[in-house]
């Protein structure tokens, strides 16, 4: 099923929330609507009660004989990543268009701008997490998609010894979100990870005595 739908300024206006002054230059039109309690919603057959970022309840608005439900509550009971672009007046549910490198705001001990680090098989990737620590250890990472993305496309490498124990996880509920090995042979491995709803996420791997974990963070992505 694709969940990736474009939807524009009136849908935002009405179905989304922002800060003040967010739509200053969108044209609106004041219209009389109602806060519509009376309305069930279920999914899967489950009663849910849709909420906003703050955990506070929504509910449906009644307009001309129409009932448009609050976006990003319902996206979240749906597992769809949900965002607005104020500069565009659009409101984006799924996959985005374009890929939003890691590399922004990343902060760790591995974290390298040497080009005699950024660089695997020939190609310098400008920015890396590389662990080349001694011995055999735990390598781990934080990213913080915040909830706004639906899926990370994440490229790793095993450079000496395969990494044969990698995981990502959701670091708030500590939940697995994908279990794999990275193989030498395999070059730079792209692992794609459904992350909707996810704030923060963990990247672990273990790394032999002879091995080393290479992340591009400029061509790994959210989307």
């Amino acid at each position: 099923m694709n969940k990736k739908w474009m939807v524009t300024t009136l849908a935002a206006a009405l179905l989304l929330t922002a800060g003040s002054g967010v739509y200053a230059g969108a044209k609106l039109q004041e219209v009389k609507a109602y806060l519509n309690s009376s309305v069930q919603i279920k999914y899967n057959g489950t009663p849910v009660q849709p909420r906003d970022e703050k955990g506070n309840a929504v509910l449906p608005i009644t307009y001309n004989g129409t009932t448009y439900l609050p976006v990003r509550a319902i996206a979240d009971v749906m597992g769809v990543a949900a965002s607005y672009n104020p500069q565009t007046y659009t409101v984006e549910l799924g996959e985005k268009a374009e890929g939003v490198a890691i590399a922004k705001g990343f902060s760790d001990m591995y974290y390298t701008k040497d080009p005699a680090l950024t660089t695997y098989q020939g190609k310098d990737y400008k920015e890396a997490f590389f662990d080349n620590g001694s011995g055999k250890r735990s390598s781990s990472l934080m990213l913080y998609p915040k909830g706004k993305y639906q899926k990370l496309y994440l490229q790793v490498a095993a450079v000496g010894e395969d990494i044969d124990n990698f995981y990502i996880s959701d670091s708030e509920k500590d939940v697995k979100l994908k279990v794999d090995k990275v193989a030498v042979s395999e070059g730079l491995k792209t692992i794609v990870v459904d992350i909707s709803g996810v704030n923060e996420l963990f990247v672990y791997a273990d790394v032999l005595n002879n091995g080393a974990m290479f992340v591009p963070l400029t061509t790994s992505y959210y989307k």
